[in-house]
């Protein structure tokens, strides 16, 4: 499971390279995502980015997910495989529902489907989509998708009827999980009603706690069933162990003890799942991986 309300696990995001502008290394990346798998880390997330531009932050030419996600299956067998996020009401959920079935069969059971609402005005102008109907396009096809998963059938998407003369394979004896990430401009209520949990993004501690004290607000309304909180980090990890953390873009640089002692906090404030985005610009990916599965692993 992705989430366990006793403990914090660890995940790491993929690519594991440099934010410089190139296509993502699939041999490299592999190679890192085995290496992980073998230490010991909980999970691997994976981006979809339909579409580069000038004015995306990240400028790796990043892979399509399902084709990544076969790749990872196929080459892994313990570490659990994520998506943060499939861009929802870009896709067909009929399109998600085939791809995200097959990885979960191929991965024996290991998916958790991560589906976010995108953010960018002029990549949903060139789908041709509107961006300010995104609120009720997720939920409509968050809906076909759930039953799609679950039932194996196809809802038709202009009236809602379950069209029986189909069904989407192959079936799985373990059912896919489905994860908000971020907002997906939508209430925490209706995230904590139809999610396994909410997975959202970095911030400083004080401001977190605050969003895990709404989050938990919402579940209590909602159901009595348990709902993970998770996040993702940017992550600097220098050599010096004991050099103090500080302040990066959507994370910190820090340390080995100042992350074991990040990372104890946001377990005491009620963080279940953290993504690592590693920073590879200063030290080689492979070495980060290990000394976090070899001292920080078992501290948090």
């Amino acid at each position: 499971m992705l989430f366990n309300r006793e403990r914090l696990s660890l995940g790491l995001v993929l690519p594991a390279q440099r934010r410089i502008r190139s296509d993502f290394e699939f041999e490299t990346q592999l190679s890192l995502a085995a290496r992980a798998d073998r230490v010991g880390f909980g999970s691997l997330w994976v981006r979809d980015v339909p579409l580069n531009s000038e004015g995306y932050p990240d400028p790796i030419g990043h892979s399509d997910p399902w084709v990544l996600l076969g790749a990872l299956a196929a080459t892994t067998s313990q570490i659990r495989l994520a998506t943060g996020a499939i861009v929802l009401p870009l896709r067909h959920p009929l399109h998600i529902a085939k791809s995200a079935l097959s990885v979960q069969a191929l991965s024996r059971g290991r998916f958790t489907l991560g589906l976010g609402s995108g953010d960018r005005p002029t990549e949903y102008e060139v789908f041709g989509q509107d961006i300010e109907q995104r609120k009720l396009v997720f939920r409509d096809h968050w809906q076909q998708l759930a039953v799609a998963l679950g039932d194996g059938q196809a809802v038709a998407g202009v009236d809602g009827r379950i069209r029986s003369e189909f069904s989407i394979r192959p079936r799985v004896d373990t059912p896919v999980q489905m994860l908000a990430v971020g907002s997906s401009s939508q209430s925490l209520e209706w995230i904590a009603r139809h999610s396994i949990g909410w997975m959202t993004y970095y911030r400083e501690l004080d401001a977190q706690k605050d969003r895990i004290a709404l989050w938990h607000a919402a579940v209590g309304k909602v159901t009595e069933d348990f709902r993970g909180f998770g996040q993702s980090m940017a992550l600097e990890l220098v050599e010096n162990a004991q050099s103090r953390p500080e302040p990066i873009n959507l994370g910190i640089r820090t340390g080995r003890q100042g992350l074991i002692e990040a990372l104890q906090a946001m377990r005491d404030v009620g963080v279940h799942h953290l993504a690592l985005n590693i920073n590879a610009a200063t030290r080689p990916p492979a070495d980060v991986i290990d000394e976090i599965a070899s001292d920080v692993i078992s501290a948090v």
